[in-house]
């Protein structure tokens, strides 16, 4: 069960993610939005999602970069485990609290307001449920990694990461005796990228890159207060 669940369940999840998402843009752009709220209640909205979209992306960026930057990288620049696990407890701690403080207020305001409950689909909801109990076991593993300040404990995620876009058949065991809340951690991201082409997730993957660019396609429509003959 263990090498299915991290040596054979990453390759599914990944697969869905990826070609989920590309039926999903061919069949559906319109759905390939956040179906923002803001004019249902604008104040907690803003706070809210600037906290926990901050601290979101700075965690997927620290991800990202720790775990797929080979470790031979951070030794060349004399970078040791230790310093790099350290790191990632104080920088991933604070993104954690700022992901969390605006997930509550996002959280709080989807299920308490009668009008914008209303609005929300289940998976709405549900996805926004799933990446705070993601978020609670990111945070909790902290308290678990302060036992191991030297920072090999990591090289394993990092190992496993790697093995895994680089279709290492022994990927599985890198992780094999890790703590139960890591694993855990591992299963729940890799359930979410999953479900990630059946979400409003899906509107991270669009870069609004025509709005900064000099010439942009299409028109505006501007009202004016100026009189004039009629």
């Amino acid at each position: 069960m263990h090498n299915f669940l991290f040596g054979i369940y990453p390759y599914i999840a990944l697969t869905v993610l990826f070609w989920g998402s590309v039926i999903r843009f061919e069949r559906d752009p319109f759905t390939w939005k956040s179906s923002s709220s803001q004019l249902l209640r604008r104040k907690q909205l803003i706070m809210g999602s600037v906290l926990f979209h901050v601290g979101i992306l700075i965690i997927f960026g620290g991800h990202f970069v720790g775990l797929l930057t080979p470790i031979v990288v951070f030794d060349t620049l004399g970078i040791s485990h230790g310093a790099k696990q350290i790191l990632a407890i104080v920088a991933g701690g604070l993104a954690g609290i700022m992901m969390l403080i605006g997930g509550i207020m996002l959280l709080h305001r989807r299920l308490t307001d009668p009008r914008i409950r209303i609005n929300s689909s289940f998976a709405d909801t549900g996805i926004l449920v799933l990446l705070m109990v993601q978020l609670l076991l990111g945070l909790s593993t902290i308290f678990v990694s302060l036992g191991h300040l030297d920072g090999h404990e990591m090289t394993k995620f990092m190992s496993w990461a790697q093995g895994i876009f680089f279709f290492d058949s022994n990927a599985a065991s890198y992780v094999a005796d890790v703590n139960i809340i890591f694993k855990t951690h591992l299963l729940l991201g890799l359930t979410i990228f999953l479900l990630f082409p059946f979400t409003r997730l899906v509107h991270m993957l669009s870069v609004p890159l025509r709005y900064i660019t000099p010439l942009r396609t299409g028109y505006q429509i501007v009202r004016s207060r100026r009189g004039g003959t009629k």
